[in-house]
């Protein structure tokens, strides 16, 4: 099984994007198709031993459409030039064609009616000629059983052209008959003008997901028997040795081999602060070097970086679906259906009822231009393919894009403790001594020295920070769970837990009240013995994690309850809760009681769970929404919804508001959708003509431009979002 997302070409509306999605989801050996009208492109999961990537071409060319081949999801300019010149031709067509329509106005009479049908049917053909992608697309999709906005351009164009030219052999005979010629000119040059512009602005609406591909430099330096050669991208193979001096970017993921610098990695991660590197980090394709030199070795090359992978998921969740986009996309399904009706309806009735056929004829073309299935079906993808890479760019990784709709009525959400709330590193808070010897810290610091536990570090963290010599040490005994124990400067020293010194016989007895002050505080506490004296009592606390104080802040403002869910300890978690002002809080749970309690809390309202162990991945997976954050657990990412790839925890109120307008704009965009259809359509069927308000296909054209147009500009409102 393998999954491909190629580029399409030819697609110009929701009816296109649906039939193409249709189509290839009943071929053999697809297992499942998803098709983007926004991105132009197709999600395709397919089995690699009946099908392959040629086959997937012919798909979709017998669908109608062009496979431009596997998407690297740059900013697509083929074609600009020529787009450019086609208009630059139809607008001088159609600036002469309006000084034919002047002429009829003001009855100047510059042409005999044979010499001026004649030029306006050329300039008719030349741009039915111009327009034969549109037309042809229209004939495409009948061919499918699939009508789209294409069919209803085509249906309009040719009723146009065949009935002017039946009026102008009608002329020649001397019956007057409207030629309609100028019709075809008109909606053509709309259409045409219409998507040049729309493409233009759709464009604006992908550029967080283009830009970010636009940070992998197209040359690295690469490292050759002691000297730098500058090399294409596609040069770099897995394992070479690569060079990122001061104000250049890194060329690939890898590992540095050597060296120091000051990297920024904002524009991939969206966390502000720069990041030291040294021998044994990673580097991410497209951080900064801010200041310094390292040479690091070539892991992770082109598709397979960080960059196209966060670009691979975000352009893979705007393929999924919200519930919203079902109902208009299956509305917009039968949309077209609906209007070849009406159109042919008001033909028939006009026709009956005024015995005008020229008045028939401009009512049934007017209303199948005037019609915008485009601004109905681009309601809902547009808004959230520019949520999702607003969201990339601000650091937060969105995999299914339903949950912009989920998250607008999130009622509650529930926070992990150790790694989520906090850092999950210890840090040491207090110090109490019980014995005088001003060498008692360095003593400790040279037992753990050669530990890993977290303790061990806190410790060996705090010693670096305040120069404290380490000491030789013998007899070191490390006892798991428990505590080490070992002979420095001729002193037996024990480091352990409060079970570890009485399992040692060390006398504690006239301490206890203080010993369970100690215990009962929450912290993390550990007790040091010198020669089987109790000599100090070290407490630690897992530092609270930057912004989650504020975030508590946010939530509480906007109405949702925050919660603590914890394996830790009842004293544990009663402190952390108080700290960052949480006031409902679970301690002592399992990971099993954690999926129960995300179960019971569903049935209070939406529920988010945030989470980075591998014991919060059951009810990451069981919540509506789960968040893991970055550097979690491979599980939890793979259990979670959305990844905070930023390590700022406050990320998630600015993922709350881009949700909320979100789905504002994309029911503003629905609503505009079907008010605009229902008015321009019962105009054009002639709702106005008491008063002598009739619309031409002109108007009709522009009308539905203009509409489309209107959508994609609502929709980027959301990068606005603070």
């Amino acid at each position: 099984m393998k999954k491909v997302i190629l580029k399409i070409g030819g697609m110009s509306c929701s009816a296109c994007s649906n039939g193409l999605e249709k189509f290839l989801n009943k071929q053999d050996g697809v297992i499942g198709a998803s098709v983007n009208l926004i991105m132009n492109n197709a999600t395709i999961e397919y089995d690699e031993k009946i099908l392959s990537l040629s086959d997937l071409d012919k798909f979709v060319s017998r669908a109608g459409f062009e496979s431009l081949g596997p998407d690297d999801f740059k900013r697509d300019k083929r074609n600009e030039k020529k787009k450019v010149i086609e208009l630059i031709i139809l607008s001088i067509i159609f600036l002469v064609t309006l000084v034919f329509h002047a002429f009829e106005i003001f009855h100047i009479d510059l042409f005999n009616m044979t010499l001026s049908g004649i030029i306006m049917g050329c300039l008719s053909i030349i741009s039915i000629v111009l327009g034969f992608d549109i037309l042809n697309s229209g004939i495409k999709s009948v061919k499918i059983n699939n009508p789209s906005m294409d069919t209803l351009v085509l249906l309009s164009v040719v009723s146009s052209f065949l009935y002017s030219i039946y009026g102008f052999v009608a002329n020649l005979n001397g019956d007057n008959k409207t030629l309609y010629f100028g019709s075809c000119v008109m909606v053509i040059f709309f259409i045409k003008l219409g998507r040049f512009i729309e493409a233009k602005a759709k464009s604006k609406t992908t550029t967080a997901i283009s830009d970010l591909m636009l940070l992998t430099p197209s040359y690295a330096n690469l490292l050759v028997d002691g000297k730098i050669k500058k090399v294409t991208i596609d040069e770099v193979n897995e394992g070479d040795l690569l060079v990122c001096k001061k104000g250049e970017s890194v060329a690939v993921d890898g590992e540095v081999e050597s060296g120091f610098a000051l990297i920024n990695e904002s524009l991939i991660t969206g966390e502000t602060l720069p990041k030291e590197k040294e021998k044994g980090s990673k580097v991410i394709a497209g951080a900064i070097n801010l200041d310094g030199y390292i040479e690091y070795k070539a892991e992770r090359i082109g598709k397979n970086s960080t960059v196209s992978e966060i670009v691979r998921t975000v352009v893979e969740a705007t393929n999924s679906k919200t519930k919203i986009q079902r109902v208009a996309d299956t509305f917009s399904k039968y949309f077209v259906y609906f209007v070849i009706s009406v159109a042919l309806i008001g033909f028939i009735l006009w026709w009956a009822f005024s015995k005008n056929f020229n008045t028939s004829i401009n009512i049934f073309v007017t209303v199948l231009v005037v019609s915008c299935p485009c601004a109905l079906g681009l309601a809902t993808p547009i808004a959230l393919v520019v949520a999702s890479g607003e969201s990339a760019k601000r650091g937060i990784l969105v995999k299914d894009n339903s949950m912009f709709e989920v998250l607008p009525n999130t009622k509650n959400i529930v926070f992990d403790k150790t790694g989520t709330i906090t850092t999950g590193e210890l840090k040491i808070s207090h110090i109490e001594y019980f014995i005088k010897d001003d060498n008692l810290f360095s003593y400790v610091a040279s037992i753990e020295a050669k530990a890993l536990h977290p303790i061990a570090k806190a410790i060996t963290k705090e010693a670096q920070k305040e120069n404290t010599p380490i000491l030789d040490v013998t007899s070191l005994v490390n006892e798991s769970g428990k505590g080490l124990s070992g002979i420095v400067d001729n002193r037996k020293i024990l480091v352990g837990n409060i079970g570890y010194l009485k399992e040692n016989n060390v006398d504690l007895s006239d301490y206890s009240g203080k010993i369970n002050e100690f215990l009962s505080s929450g912290k993390t506490v550990i007790f040091v013995s010198v020669d089987m004296q109790l000599g100090a009592i070290i407490t630690f606390s897992d530092e609270v994690r930057s912004g989650v104080i504020d975030l508590v802040k946010d939530l509480n403002v906007k109405g949702i309850k925050p919660i603590l869910l914890s394996g830790d300890n009842e004293a544990s978690c009663k402190l952390i809760s108080s700290e960052v002002g949480i006031s409902d809080y679970q301690s002592g749970t399992t990971p099993k009681e954690k999926a129960i309690f995300i179960d019971g809390k569903k049935m209070t309202g939406t529920t988010i769970m945030v989470g980075d162990g591998i014991n919060d991945a059951i009810s990451l997976a069981k919540s509506d929404c789960g968040i893991s954050i970055s550097g979690a657990s491979d599980i939890a990412v793979n259990s979670s919804n959305i990844i905070i790839m930023n390590n700022s925890i406050r990320s998630i109120n600015t993922l709350l508001n881009i949700s909320k307008k979100t789905i504002r704009v994309v029911k503003q965009n629905i609503c505009w959708a079907f008010l605009y259809n229902t008015i321009m359509i019962s105009i054009a069927l002639g709702a106005l003509s008491y008063f002598g308000i009739m619309l031409n296909p002109m108007i009709a054209s522009l009308a539905m431009v203009l509409s489309s147009i209107t959508v994609i500009l609502n929709a980027l409102r959301i990068k606005r979002v603070k």
